[in-house]
């Protein structure tokens, strides 16, 4: 057996190649998995964005100097087992690299998930190592695991966004900017914020993308990049940028006045992306990067892990219904096999072309798994 995956050059997200090696035998304790399915989003490319200072490179290592895996999130199936509790056949949701197959190292299983306790994943954070069981998974169900790859993740990060500020009581502000408004851990977010009693959700976004974001519901204005001056400079607001693009970023430091606070999410404008130590010079409150895990050990440890599932299941629920409303959906995937597929279809989301109600659902195999 061989294993194909996707390789990116870490200095330069746009060269890519595929590789392919011969699978090395399983140690006891271990299982490979066959990657079925996994969405490719910005969210993705904000991971190769800042795949050094997040050590997103390290959960995959590819063994080749300056060519890192980005991770994936899917659904894959065990096709080899050496570990007495995970059978062969059983078909798993979690991060996987962009690859055709993967190892795991399971450990402290319970009927619904386990953790890959592999050595170079012990102090990456625990949230990425979990790999959920489907037969006992509240989230699954076999006819939405395009719509999970999708969104799931995104959906988390948005509403543990939402979670943060409604717990930091929206930093004295009224009104949210959300940048890259078209991008669904944006929308997700300003799906979550729009049900807040008192704030304002305004989307950012390019011009082509106006009346898809207009469209969607969830925001009270959408404000295309040049045109901030729309919005009164006095506004008490708070910046939540999924773009990283600097130039924006300056502009809005610049602009209001009364920013309360400014958060960091990802990297979609890869181009333009805000350089290293560039937030120094900002006006206003620094950028605070933020990082999804924290706020889940933070709300696990205050709710408990059940309570905290509950909550989260309910808002996914909540928010799936109307993602994939019949009459209107937000998005449909679009499906590609094969590694030149695979590259094709990475190169447009990198370079942020197309529909944005198209969502990218890949396989590295040239056939739907099952044909």
């Amino acid at each position: 057996m061989s294993t194909t995956s996707l390789l990116i050059r870490k200095d330069q997200l746009a060269t890519t190649r595929l590789h392919t090696a011969t699978d090395a035998p399983l140690a006891d304790g271990q299982v490979r998995v066959r990657v079925d399915s996994f969405a490719l989003t910005s969210n993705n490319i904000t991971y190769a964005a800042f795949g050094d200072a997040m050590s997103y490179w390290q959960f995959f290592p590819s063994g080749e100097e300056g060519w890192g895996t980005i991770p994936v999130w899917g659904f894959a199936s065990v096709v080899q087992s050496l570990h007495p509790g995970v059978p062969v056949g059983e078909r798993l949701y979690g991060y996987w690299p962009m690859a055709s197959s993967a190892v795991l190292n399971p450990g402290r299983l319970s009927p619904e998930r386990f953790t890959d306790v592999a050595p170079h994943r012990a102090e990456l954070p625990a949230v990425y190592n979990q790999y959920f069981r489907s037969n006992a998974d509240p989230l699954y169900t076999a006819d939405s695991e395009d719509t999970q790859s999708l969104l799931r993740p995104l959906f988390i990060t948005s509403w543990l966004i939402d979670d943060f500020m409604a717990d930091n009581d929206f930093f004295g502000a009224h009104t949210m900017l959300l940048s890259s408004a078209s991008s669904k851990t944006a929308y997700g977010t300003a799906f979550q914020l729009h049900q807040r009693k008192g704030i304002e959700v305004i989307g950012l976004t390019s011009p082509g993308n106006v009346a898809f974001c207009e469209s969607l519901g969830c925001y009270h204005r959408v404000v295309t990049y040049d045109a901030l001056d729309t919005i009164a400079a006095d506004t008490p607001c708070v910046y939540v940028d999924f773009a990283g693009n600097g130039e924006l970023r300056n502009a809005i430091h610049g602009r209001f006045t009364h920013l309360k606070y400014s958060s960091s999410i990802g990297g979609t404008h890869v181009e333009q992306l805000a350089s290293k130590g560039a937030g120094k010079d900002l006006s206003g409150p620094r950028a605070t990067l933020f990082f999804a895990p924290a706020q889940i050990k933070k709300r696990t440890t205050e709710w408990g892990a059940e309570e905290f599932g509950r909550r989260m299941v309910s808002a996914w629920h909540h928010f799936i219904a109307k993602a994939t409303d019949a009459k209107s959906p937000w998005l449909h995937a679009s499906h590609h096999h094969g590694g030149e597929a695979v590259q094709a279809a990475y190169a447009q989301v990198l370079a942020g072309k197309g529909d944005p109600r198209i969502g990218h659902v890949l396989s590295l195999y040239k056939q739907p798994a099952g044909n």
